[in-house]
C-alpha cells in the first residue's frame, strides 16, 4: 500500500475499492468475481456461449478469477523511437500493479507514437499531427474489439497524449492517465549554472550558421542537452498536454510534472492502477469529467503555464469529441482575465523540473483558485472535486509560480489573432515573443515550403524586419500541418528574433519562440487569403490587439484570386492522402470532417 502522503495527494481508499469491487465468494456464473454487478467485459466472458472466448483467455494464461474480475485495458505507447517513451513499459509495469492490488485484471496493448523532434524538418513532420487521429482509432477499435470495462492510457509525447485524450472521451468508460514524465534538463557545458534543453540544439545550428559557434561547440551542447527519458524539459507541447491533462482532471495529481527519473513517478504509476478501480466502482467517465467548466479551468492554466500553441488544436479536437463548444474567442476571454504566472523554456529560464519543485500544477491551481479563476466543484480522477484536491496544497516557489499579483505578463500565454490574413483566426505564443515584436510592419517574404525558408534563413536571406509567410502547410495543404522548429530557431539562434517575424498556415512547435505565428485558417489550399500573399506585401501583427492583416485593397485580393490555382497536393498515396481529403480547418482542432 502506497504511504499515507501518496494516499492523501491521489484520493485513493484501497480498502473501499477492494470492497466496492470484488466479491469473496463465487459469482452466480460459478466463477470468482463480481457478485450480481453487470460489467461491460461481460459480453465477452460470462455465460455459456462465451466458454469459447474464456478459451481463447485461457490460452493466453488467464485464470478464471482474473476472466471474472474487471479487465483493464492499459494503452501503452512504449517504444524504442521516442525518448520519452522508452521508459514507458517500466510505468505500465506499475500500472498493473495497482491494478492487480485493487483486484482488477490489466490487459496491455500498443499504440504507435511519432517523435516531432526526430521527425522534425522532413518528410516525416507531415505524419506526425495525423497520427493523433490514428491513435484515437486504434484504441477505440482495440477497446470495442476488447470489452474493457475500463481503461488506463500511458502516453508522454505530442500527439499520443491528445489522441488518447481524444479516445477516452469516445469511449466514455473510466479512464485515467499517467504519462512518462518529463526528462530532467541539461547543463551547458561551459556555463554550469545554466540549464539547457532540446530547443538549445536547434537554436545553436542557426548560431553555428551565423558564425556566432562554432561546430565543437555544437556537438557539446548536443551531448548534453538531453541527459534522460523522458518528455522534453520545457513547456514544449508534450509536457503542455500532460500538465492540461491533469488540469482537466483525467490524471492524478504530478501527473505533468513529476520528472521520468523520480521514484515518485513510479508510485504514482501504481497509484493510477489503483484509482481505476475507484473510478470503475463510482461509475465516474470522462463525460463527468470533461465538462465545459473542466475545459474553462484547463484554458485558465493553459494561460498561467504559458503552454504550446498546439494545446489549441488539441483541446479543440478534445472538446469535440466530448460535445463542448470552445470558440476560439474564448480563448482571447480566458487569456486577458487570466496572468502568466510561470516563465518556462522556451519563454523563460526555468524547466519542468523546476516548475514541479515549486509544488506543480497543484500549486498553479491553488494560486488560480485563491483568487477565484477556477471552478472548484469539477469532478477529477481522483474521486473528489477540485476544492478537495487543492486543500493542503503548498505553494513553495513564488519565483517558478509567480503570485497572480506580480505575474510574469498580466495576459495568459497563447493570443488568437483575426484579421483579412486570418479570418478564422491564428494562434501565437505571446509570452514567449519579445516586447519589441509585439506589434510589427513588415514587408512579405514568401515560401511555398518550409523547407524554401529554412534555406533562405541559414543563408542569410532575411533582413531585418521582414515576416517570413510559409504556405501549403496547412492540415490539408501540407498535408499534415508540419511544426516549423527549424526556421523559428534558426531565427532565434542567429540573433534575427526581435526584428523579424514568421507567419504560417502550419504550426509551431511548444519550444518555438518569438513572433511565431501559425495556424492560419483558412488555409492557403483551401482558398485562405495567405495563398495570394506576394513578396514586400505589407503584413501588420498587432498581437495586443489581436489582429493580423494584409494591407493590400480588397480589389487587389479578389484579383489575384481570379488568376490563383489549386496546388496539385503534395501527396498522393497512401494515408496521408486519405488524411488531405478527410481533414479539416486549424480552427476547427484539425479533426477529420464529420461525415453527413
Amino acid at each position: 500500500m502506497a504511504p499515507p502522503s501518496d494516499r492523501a495527494r491521489s484520493g485513493i481508499n484501497l480498502k473501499s475499492t477492494l470492497k466496492a469491487v470484488i466479491s469473496p465468494h463465487r459469482a452466480d456464473n460459478g466463477f470468482f468475481g463480481l457478485e450480481t454487478n453487470t460489467m461491460r467485459s461481460h459480453i465477452a466472458t460470462k455465460g455459456i456461449a462465451r466458454a469459447p472466448h474464456r478459451s481463447l483467455f485461457k490460452a493466453m494464461g488467464y485464470t478464471d478469477r482474473e476472466i471474472n474480475q474487471p479487465l483493464i485495458g492499459i494503452a501503452n505507447s512504449a517504444n524504442e523511437l521516442i525518448p520519452g517513451h522508452m521508459h514507458l513499459d517500466n510505468i505500465v509495469k506499475a500500472v498493473k500493479s495497482g491494478i492487480s492490488m485493487a483486484g482488477g485484471t490489466p490487459m496491455e496493448f500498443s499504440t504507435i507514437g511519432v517523435c516531432d523532434g526526430i521527425a522534425m524538418n522532413h518528410k516525416g513532420m507531415h505524419y506526425s499531427l495525423a497520427s493523433r487521429e490514428l491513435i484515437a482509432d486504434s484504441i477505440e477499435v482495440t477497446a470495442m474489439a476488447h470489452p474493457f470495462d475500463a481503461i488506463v492510457m500511458v502516453p508522454n509525447c505530442d500527439k499520443i497524449v491528445p489522441g488518447m485524450l481524444m479516445a477516452a472521451a469516445r469511449l466514455n468508460i473510466p479512464a485515467i492517465f499517467i504519462s512518462g514524465g518529463p526528462m530532467l534538463s541539461g547543463k551547458h557545458p561551459d556555463k554550469k549554472d545554466k540549464k539547457i534543453d532540446l530547443i538549445t540544439v536547434f537554436e545553436a545550428v542557426g548560431a553555428v550558421k551565423s558564425g556566432k559557434m562554432t561546430e565543437q561547440q555544437l556537438l557539446e551542447i548536443e551531448n548534453a542537452a538531453c541527459p534522460t527519458c523522458g518528455s522534453c524539459a520545457g513547456m514544449f507541447t508534450a509536457n503542455s498536454m500532460n500538465c492540461l491533462t491533469e488540469a482537466i482532471g483525467m490524471a492524478l495529481p504530478g501527473n505533468g510534472t513529476i520528472p521520468e527519473p523520480m521514484s515518485e513517478r513510479i508510485r504514482l504509476a501504481k497509484q493510477a492502477g489503483i484509482q481505476i478501480m475507484e473510478l470503475l466502482s463510482q461509475d465516474i467517465t470522462p463525460d463527468k469529467i470533461l465538462t465545459r467548466q473542466a475545459f474553462m479551468n484547463a484554458l485558465v492554466v493553459d494561460m498561467a503555464l504559458g503552454c504550446s500553441t498546439n494545446t489549441v488544436l488539441h483541446l479543440k479536437a478534445l472538446a469535440h469529441e466530448a460535445h463542448v463548444e470552445i470558440d476560439l474567442n474564448l480563448i482571447n476571454e480566458v487569456s486577458k482575465q487570466t496572468p502568466h504566472l510561470c516563465a518556462l523554456s522556451p519563454g523563460g529560464e526555468h524547466r519542468i523540473e523546476d516548475l514541479n519543485f515549486a509544488g506543480g500544477i497543484p500549486a498553479v491551481m491553488r494560486e488560480l483558485a485563491d483568487h477565484n479563476r477556477l471552478h472548484m466543484d469539477c469532478l477529477t480522477a481522483t474521486g473528489k472535486t477540485l476544492a478537495q484536491n487543492l486543500e493542503t496544497v503548498i505553494k513553495k516557489d513564488q519565483q517558478v509560480i509567480r503570485p497572480v499579483e506580480t505575474p510574469y505578463h498580466k495576459e495568459g500565454g497563447l493570443a488568437i489573432l483575426f484579421g483579412n490574413l486570418a479570418p478564422e483566426g491564428c494562434v501565437v505564443k505571446q509570452s514567449a515573443v519579445l516586447d519589441e515584436m509585439l506589434q510589427h510592419q513588415g514587408p512579405a517574404r514568401v515560401f511555398d515550403s518550409e523547407e524554401q525558408a529554412t534555406e533562405a534563413i541559414l543563408n542569410n536571406r532575411i533582413n531585418q524586419g521582414d515576416v517570413i509567410v510559409i504556405r501549403y502547410e496547412g492540415p490539408a495543404g501540407g498535408p499534415g500541418m508540419r511544426e516549423m522548429l527549424t526556421p523559428t530557431s534558426a531565427i532565434a539562434g542567429m540573433g534575427l528574433d526581435g526584428t523579424v517575424a514568421l507567419i504560417t498556415d502550419g504550426r509551431f512547435s511548444g519550444g518555438s519562440k518569438g513572433a511565431s505565428i501559425g495556424h492560419i485558417s483558412p488555409e492557403a489550399t483551401e482558398g485562405g487569403v495567405i495563398a495570394i500573399v506576394e513578396e514586400t506585401d505589407q503584413i501588420k501583427i498587432d498581437i495586443p490587439g489581436n489582429t493580423i492583416d494584409l494591407l493590400v485593397s480588397q480589389e487587389t485580393i479578389a484579383d489575384r484570386f481570379s488568376r490563383w490555382k489549386k496546388p496539385e497536393p503534395k501527396i498522393k498515396t497512401g494515408y496521408m492522402a486519405r488524411y488531405a481529403a478527410m481533414v479539416s480547418s486549424a480552427g476547427n482542432g484539425a479533426i477529420f470532417k464529420d461525415i453527413l
